[in-house]
C-alpha cells in the first residue's frame, strides 16, 4: 500500500544504519540468521531489505542476530 512506504523505508534504512554501526554485511548477518535456525542466503537477505516489507518479527530477529538490544534514533 502507498501509506506504507514511507514506513517500509524508514525500516530498512535503520536496519541498514545498524549494520553499518556493527561492522556487519548481508553475509554475516545471513549466518548469524542461519545459525537462529533463520534459513536465508545473503543474497536472499539483500533483496528481502532492499524492498523493504519485512515484519516487525524479522526486523527483532535481525537485531538479536546483531546484538542491538533496542531502537534509538539519532
Amino acid at each position: 500500500l502507498p501509506v506504507n512506504v514511507e514506513y517500509e523505508d524508514k525500516a530498512k534504512a535503520l536496519l541498514r544504519e545498524y549494520l553499518a554501526k556493527t561492522d556487519n554485511d548481508y553475509a554475516s548477518l545471513a549466518e548469524k540468521l542461519n545459525g537462529m535456525g533463520i534459513e536465508i542466503t545473503a543474497r536472499g537477505l539483500e533483496n528481502k531489505i532492499s524492498r523493504g516489507s519485512f515484519s516487525a518479527a524479522f526486523l527483532l530477529q535481525c537485531m538479536d542476530a546483531i546484538e542491538i538490544e533496542r531502537l534509538t534514533s539519532d
